[in-house]
């Protein structure tokens, strides 16, 4: 079977891919640039304070697709090595190598001019294909949740570091 998506926009960031993944995500501002044929779909989203935005990691190799087990590399940033993390399979992840490198973030929508949508918390490379946004509605949010032993270990880990947020 074979899938096959067009990007209804494209990331646009002056920020290196460096910085993008090393920033916490809610420092990260970036511009969503809608192409033309897609405009009318923007049309009352206005509104919304958040988004949805589903991406394409285009960076994301043939060999790093293969990777089925890895580890929350992500928080190295909050003062962990490596050697701390748990190996755990990518679907216990929000990490880029994955069989389809699709990506999801929740964004604050900052504001909308004509087809450019500035957003906050967009964790995407500058040049990323969007995929596809929705609104993030009452209907989608989660009170309560639960994480597994290993997630908890490795935030008690952080917080020892001293870092109240995380985000992985």
């Amino acid at each position: 079977m074979s899938i096959c998506f067009n990007p209804i926009g494209f990331v646009r960031t002056k920020l290196s891919d460096e910085e993008v993944r090393n920033k916490p995500h809610d420092e990260l501002e970036a511009d969503i640039e809608i192409l033309s044929e897609y405009v009318e779909g923007l049309e009352a989203i206005d509104g919304f304070s958040h988004l949805l935005v589903f991406f394409y990691l285009n960076k994301v190799t043939a060999e790093q697709r293969k990777l089925l087990k890895t580890k929350p590399r992500s928080v190295v940033r909050y003062g962990l090595t490596v050697e701390e993390l748990p190996l755990v399979g990518v679907f216990s992840l929000d990490a880029p190598h994955r069989p389809n490198p699709i990506g999801l973030t929740a964004v604050k929508l900052v504001w909308r001019k004509d087809r450019i949508l500035r957003v906050k918390g967009l964790d995407a490379l500058n040049e990323t294909p969007v995929l596809d946004l929705k609104p993030y509605s009452p209907a989608r949010k989660i009170d309560k949740f639960e994480v597994p032993d290993w997630y908890k270990n490795v935030i008690s880990k952080v917080k020892a570091k001293g870092h109240d947020i995380i985000d992985f």
